[in-house]
Parts: C-alpha cells; sequence; structure tokens
C-alpha cells in the first residue's frame, strides 16, 4: 500500500509514520522528484540517514529500495557487476 504523498506536508506525514522526521525542505525536495519524476541526489557524511531516507521513501511508495554505495572511481561496468553480485 502506498502512501499520500500528494503535496511536501503528506510526506511529512508519511515520514514521521514511519518514524523518520523530515523538515519542510527535505519534504519539498521529496515531493519536487516525485512531481517531476527526476532523481534526487543525496550526499553527505556517513550516518547522517541518506539511506534511511530512501528506505523510507521506498516503503512509502511500496517499492523495492535497490541500494548502490557509490565511491570515487566507481564506473558503469562495475556498479553493473556489483549490482548483478548482489541477486
Amino acid at each position: 500500500m502506498t502512501d499520500d504523498m500528494g503535496s511536501a506536508a503528506a510526506i511529512e506525514a508519511a515520514f514521521r509514520a514511519r518514524r523518520y522526521i523530515a523538515d519542510r525542505s527535505l519534504a519539498t525536495a521529496v515531493f519536487l522528484e516525485l512531481e517531476l519524476g527526476r532523481p534526487l541526489l543525496l550526499e553527505g557524511e556517513a550516518g547522517v540517514g541518506k539511506t534511511e531516507l530512501a528506505k523510507v521513501l521506498a516503503a512509502c511508495l511500496g517499492a523495492r529500495l535497490i541500494r548502490l554505495q557509490c565511491y570515487e572511481g566507481l564506473d558503469v561496468n562495475t556498479a553493473v557487476y556489483e549490482m548483478r553480485d548482489r541477486r
């Protein structure tokens, strides 16, 4: 089942229901990403909640999360190999 994701306020509420606290700016970025059908790039230090945000968003959308750990020097061939290797 998917949550109502029709506004930034609805996204904040859906995240809060899953025990993830998002401020209005983050909820707005997620809303725009969904509305525009564009990717959302998350950058930050380890432990700030990037992966948790992705997990909560996937749960709200009823989608499967496919996680790719990016690092300097990662090329498309290595990324595809690593994704196939995880299955």
